[in-house]
């Protein structure tokens, strides 16, 4: 028999925007037979989000039904109430879908994953781990929390490696110490940045699981050990077995003791390179990002012919963006001075510098090995000035000393004494941290353009950020959200309190989540007040603390007081960004409730400035109230055999926002105010559970599934509800199993109601024609 259809079309009411964006047609197929089957996932969007949903989902789903969802959307809404930061709430939104595209889970919001039953946890972990979402500090830290209270922490085989970085180790089981730091040590330890005990009880425990600390680490050692070897002192490294150099290259970067030490390795002869006179080219690529490091000394020694291979390669890859500026400039300046200490090309004194290499033209410029025949005083001798204006790109695209990048700024001063001009600008990124606030003063910045190309980089500095954004708003520009997502959230650091008071509330929401956790207290201030103008209006406390949580840094006491009463379960992370003066006024109590389930990630850091600031104010009987009053250099140790019931218990909900609170319905002032979308949708879970998804607009992050959003009008004011128009198709499939009638209640143990039920609509045959709701 045929199947029955069910079949809707919903038209749902979107914010207006100046110009719509193309449709996006997303179709998702559930399909459920008595065999076990993997749902496909198909998107028809852009490419970057074809690879970051994949081609499968990652979870089996059970019989009974068949759904094809197809979503058309003419529009997406800049607000941004009621939505985690660009992406799905978990509260409203379907755990298995949330399980099976990536999008959404880089968007994992913890509270409402609180509310799913253990085994729905446990599905939505495993595919974080199958579709290697890269979450970020703050969600794993807390998803880590629900980990360990519902007793799931035993399968960390199964489970992401950087989420295992935030696990309870004392919880880790003493037979199991070996793959536990296995697994882990495949995650990012820069996640812990803001946990610098958790960091150093994980290296303890992997030493513990060695048994013990050693006088020399051998090679099943240090693969065990993976990038914890990053954390190591310079005398580990120098006695560790040679194939260390496979560690090191995880390394994010070398503390100068680190890179005498890795020098002091590599000039032994122990290592698979043999000694310096016999390096080839070969071996000096593997080394991969450490041959970055490589003492002036050490270069000397190499065979000219390989040196300038390598450098040869080394330039190249860097014009093609696959080095940065940073590693590309160390290993430039290292292989140069160990060149002229063998071979000087400086003239001597009273020679007038002249140019002995020949004058530099533009086929000399795409030379890889420009910078070995041209010193910075050759360069300076021997660039003519209309092949400067004629090549800066390319000649900029080499990764030049800081002696030479003053030459060429010197140079360009001669050629435009009254300032570089505009479309020069957009070249000289690399050269920008060598201006001046009063030399940016001479430019013409009127183009976002400019603007991005100056500051897009991690070059220019605080005194130059000020300056270029305040000649493009001098010139009628207007600082976007997308502008601000593009030159990067911590650039608000740096920019004046005026220039942050110049953001609409409109762009504010816009940029979605920024980083700002770098920003001085004073700027986290002024953010703060901010983003209580763009985020105040929220409908709930969920999604005010969604959208608040960046820039809580900059929260008074009320506000935190606020938020403790609203029972939010702060993160460690977000814990680590607040005001130390603030935290001051919070009692033990006030902490504990705001951390909630989080509250035994004080002990992770303890040791981070905010928190031992706050820790020192406490007497012994408050530390003891916290578990903190034992001495937190022990190294935890492996757990040992307990039994117990893990607790399935869901977390406790949010409460419903009272009126006066700032994330009540009322706009805040400056604000446009609120208006809704509400996407009702229903899909398959495992076990044939269907949950009545309640979806608000898509939120402003760039994160969001569903792209960049409309903008608002420009006078800030919001658009009429009913502007734009989002649609969705659903078309749902049911096998002929008999059903209950509607509101007959369960079908079964571990069922939830039937879509009829839930729905109170007809089945319709596939003949039906569609309706259409408003």
């Amino acid at each position: 028999m045929d199947p029955v259809v069910l079949a809707a079309d919903l038209s749902l009411p979107c914010h207006a925007a100046s110009t719509l964006r193309p449709y996006v047609d997303v179709g998702l197929w559930l399909v459920l037979d008595p065999r076990p089957v993997t749902p496909h996932l198909r998107a028809r969007t852009s490419s970057a989000h074809r690879t970051a949903m994949g081609p499968r989902a990652g979870a089996q789903v059970s019989p009974g039904l068949a759904v094809l969802v197809w979503l058309t959307a003419h529009c997406c809404c800049p607000q941004a109430q009621g939505l985690s930061e660009g992406g799905l709430d978990a509260s409203r939104a379907d755990p298995w879908a949330i399980a099976n595209t990536s999008s959404l889970l880089h968007n994992f919001w913890c509270q409402p994953a609180s509310q799913l039953p253990r085994d729905q946890l446990s599905d939505l972990i495993r595919g974080m781990a199958t579709q290697q979402a890269l979450l970020r500090a703050w969600q794993l830290s807390c998803l880590a929390n629900l980990v360990t209270l519902r007793g799931l922490q035993d399968d960390f085989e199964l489970h992401p490696p950087d989420l295992l970085l935030f696990y309870d180790l004392t919880q880790v089981r003493e037979a199991r110490c070996r793959a536990f730091i296995h697994r882990a040590v495949q995650g990012d330890t820069e996640l812990l940045a803001n946990l610098p005990d958790q960091r150093a009880a994980l290296r303890h425990m992997a030493l513990a699981c060695l048994g013990g600390p050693r006088l020399r680490l051998s090679a099943s050692d240090l693969l065990l050990l993976g990038v914890l070897v990053c954390d190591m002192d310079a005398s580990s490294i120098e006695a560790a077995d040679p194939r260390v150099l496979e560690n090191l290259q995880r390394c994010r970067g070398l503390t100068t003791t680190q890179q005498a030490a890795l020098n002091t390795l590599l000039a032994s002869g122990t290592t698979v390179l043999g000694p310096p006179g016999s390096w080839d080219l070969e071996g000096l690529q593997a080394l991969g990002p450490l041959a970055t490091y490589i003492s002036p000394s050490l270069w000397m020694q190499v065979q000219e012919a390989v040196g300038l291979d390598f450098f040869r390669g080394m330039v190249a890859t860097y014009r093609a963006g696959q080095l940065s500026q940073r590693d590309a400039r160390r290993f430039v300046t290292g292989f140069l001075e160990a060149k002229a200490e063998l071979v000087s090309s400086r003239p001597k004194r009273g020679t007038g510098r002249p140019c002995l290499r020949g004058d530099i033209t533009a086929a000399t410029l795409h030379d890889n090995l420009f910078l070995v025949h041209y010193d910075c005083l050759q360069l300076d001798s021997c660039l003519g000035s209309r092949v400067l204006t004629a090549n800066l790109d390319p000649l900029l695209q080499h990764p030049l000393p800081a002696e030479c990048q003053r030459v060429v700024k010197a140079k360009l001063a001669q050629v435009y004494p009254h300032g570089v001009p505009e479309e020069q600008l957009r070249l000289i990124t690399s050269l920008v941290y060598l201006y001046s606030r009063s030399e940016i003063g001479q430019w013409n910045i009127t183009s976002r353009d400019t603007v991005v190309a100056l500051l897009a980089s991690d070059v220019a500095l605080e005194s130059q950020t000020e300056a270029v954004l305040q000649k493009y708003l001098d010139h009628n520009g207007t600082i976007t959200g997308a502008l601000l997502v593009a030159i990067g959230g911590w650039r608000l650091c740096w920019m004046s309190p005026r220039q942050i008071q110049a953001i609409r509330p409109s762009e504010f929401r816009q940029a979605g989540a920024l980083d700002i956790s770098s920003c001085p207290q004073s700027r986290k201030d002024v953010l703060y007040t901010k983003a209580r103008e763009a985020f105040g209006g929220a409908r709930s406390t969920a999604a005010y603390y969604r959208l608040m949580r960046p820039y809580l840094g900059g929260a008074p006491v009320e506000e935190l007081r606020h938020l403790v009463q609203a029972n939010v379960s702060m993160d460690i992370d977000t814990f680590t960004t607040l005001n130390p003066r603030v935290l001051q006024n919070l009692s033990v109590g006030n902490v504990t409730t705001l951390l909630g389930q989080n509250v035994g990630d004080l002990r992770k850091a303890r040791s981070h400035p905010t928190i031992s600031s706050w820790l020192r104010s406490l007497n012994m009987s408050a530390l003891g109230e916290l578990g903190l009053d034992t001495d937190p250099t022990s190294p935890p140790g492996p757990a040992r055999p307990t039994t117990g019931t893990p607790s399935t218990t869901p977390g406790v909900p949010y409460p419903a926002p009272t009126s006066g609170q700032p994330w009540n319905d009322t706009p805040a002032s400056g604000s446009p105010p609120a208006h809704r979308g509400y996407l009702p949708l229903a899909v398959a879970l495992p076990l044939g559970l269907l949950w009545l998804l309640h979806l608000g607009s898509p939120g402003p992050s760039q994160d969001s599934l569903w792209g960049s959003c409309a903008k608002a009008s420009e006078d800030g004011t919001a658009p009429a509800p009913h502007a734009g128009k989002l649609r969705l198709r659903l078309r749902v499939e049911l096998d002929t199993h008999p059903v209950r009638a509607a509101g007959s209640g369960p079908r079964g143990p571990g069922h939830g109601p039937h879509p009829r039920d839930l729905w109170g609509w007809s089945l319709l045959t596939p003949s039906s024609q569609d309706t259409e709701l408003e």
